[in-house]
């Protein structure tokens, strides 16, 4: 069976961050992880001892991976092997993201953001 190959005439990425792949060509495997704490606070405070990530059971939990049960059957005809497109143009990719141009076999992509917000009461806002 024929693969398909992509010819990208142009392309334009703006802003590229965080964990995130820029690939021209194939691969077999893709794996992406990012992990973010997010604090907010009305008071600039800072401590010494904070952003650790175990301290958050959401960057620990495992993520649910639900199994195909049901027969799965593909059948394509690749006529013309070739993609070809004018131009792609992306504003942002970010967190644990990519933009592939090619054939991938797998790919298993996780982010995991923890936001905080720590609002001062009412009576020290004024």
């Amino acid at each position: 069976m024929l693969q398909r190959t992509a010819s990208i005439n142009h392309i334009k990425i703006d802003s590229l961050g965080i964990s995130s792949v820029f690939q021209i060509g194939d691969s077999h495997r893709i794996q992406a992880l990012s992990r973010a704490l997010a604090v907010q606070r009305e008071a600039e405070i800072f401590f010494d001892n904070e952003g650790n990530f175990a301290s958050y059971p959401i960057f620990s939990e495992p993520i649910p991976l639900i199994p195909v049960t049901e027969n799965v059957k593909i059948s394509q005809q690749n006529i013309n092997p070739f993609l070809k497109v004018g131009n792609i143009d992306i504003l942002g990719v970010s967190s644990s993201s990519v933009v592939h141009l090619g054939n991938t076999c797998h790919v298993l992509m996780e982010a995991r953001i923890k936001h905080i917000r720590q609002l001062l009461p009412d009576k020290e806002q004024t």
